[in-house]
């Protein structure tokens, strides 16, 4: 028995007719749109809706998490920035000059989740100069999900017509038609 074909066999690297892409595409984003500042999305409607001791530990998480966040960004955010760069760079290079597909589909999972880092330190950096509380702070956390969910709305379905697109390419006969 070859371990090596066996384990390749096992892991598929066609991304986009695989269904396990899908799931983890569903799971980032599902994730990513229910922790808004790694604040479960939960937490915040419960401390909305009954204030008092929830609406504290809401803003203790909110406080912890941004200052966590801030502080990264403070200590090594010009290194995470670098790094980043180069390993959207070389992934976005793999994927769309040397057409690998397993680079592509990282890349249409990383791109998006990118953004969704920089808006999050932003909302972070916003959320302590302004220090808001009560509504202001309720409209400050909804707003960034929405926007996490508007990137992953995007990303999704410009996900889902690339993969389409690959799948239907792979099929005899058919042919993209560009006028």
């Amino acid at each position: 028995m070859d371990w090596t074909k066996t384990l390749v066999d096992v892991i598929d690297m066609r991304s986009f007719s695989n269904i396990w892409y899908w799931i983890v595409l569903a799971v980032v984003w599902s994730t990513s749109s229910h922790w808004v500042l790694g604040v479960p999305y939960d937490v915040i409607m419960r401390a909305r809706r009954e204030g008092g001791e929830a609406y504290q530990d809401m803003e203790d998480i909110v406080r912890v998490n941004v200052n966590r966040l801030l502080h990264i960004a403070d200590v090594s955010g010009m290194w995470l920035l670098g790094f980043s760069a180069f390993m959207l760079t070389a992934i976005l290079l793999m994927g769309f000059y040397y057409w690998i597909e397993f680079a592509q589909s990282v890349a249409l999972i990383a791109v998006p989740m990118t953004m969704v880092g920089f808006l999050s330190v932003r909302t972070a950096t916003k959320l302590k100069s302004e220090n808001p509380e009560g509504k202001a702070l309720f409209k400050r956390l909804i707003r960034h999900r929405f926007w996490t969910q508007l990137i992953g709305m995007v990303s999704i379905f410009v996900t889902a017509m690339f993969g389409m697109f690959h799948n239907l390419s792979a099929v005899r006969g058919f042919e993209l038609i560009i006028p």
